[in-house]
């Protein structure tokens, strides 16, 4: 009797471990992209995002911007090479990438709002909007 039961307890603790491992990786990851710096770095993010989400596709992406980070996500943004950024930000938010655009530096840098890419999201403030999201919501931070 006695051997059953640590048998059984055996068996009780590896299915909870083996229950618990597989409930944590159906989570997604969640991951904010911070970018304040300008065309080339994010040039260098959309090949990490293409990347992340090749290798992770239930990866949770959202980019927050600002300062000169906001370019790439205003009408007619080009990259280093002459190529619109418009497709490559419409394939990332196809697959459930978010870019955010910090209401701070559209006031500062006197842009109007409706220059802004029509997938992105206008916040109250880039900078909080990071924390916020580390903070509270369990994000994971990057900076191509």
């Amino acid at each position: 009797m006695f051997k059953l039961l640590t048998v059984l307890k055996s068996t009780l603790l590896a299915m909870f471990v083996v229950l618990s491992f597989s409930a944590q990786a159906e989570d997604p990851i969640k991951t904010v992209y911070h970018l304040s710096e300008g065309i080339p770095q994010a040039s260098r993010a959309v090949n990490n995002i293409r990347n992340h989400l090749a290798a992770d596709p239930t990866a949770k992406i959202v980019v927050v911007t600002h300062g000169l980070g906001i370019d790439f996500l205003l009408q007619g943004a080009t990259n280093q090479m002459e190529q619109p950024f418009a497709g490559a930000v419409g394939e990332l938010a196809a697959k459930g990438v978010e870019f955010r655009v910090c209401n701070n530096t559209l006031v500062s840098r006197k842009i109007d709002p409706s220059k802004v890419a029509m997938e992105a999201k206008i916040v109250p403030s880039g900078v909080a909007e990071v924390a916020k999201l580390q903070a509270r919501e369990g994000f994971v931070y990057l900076r191509p």
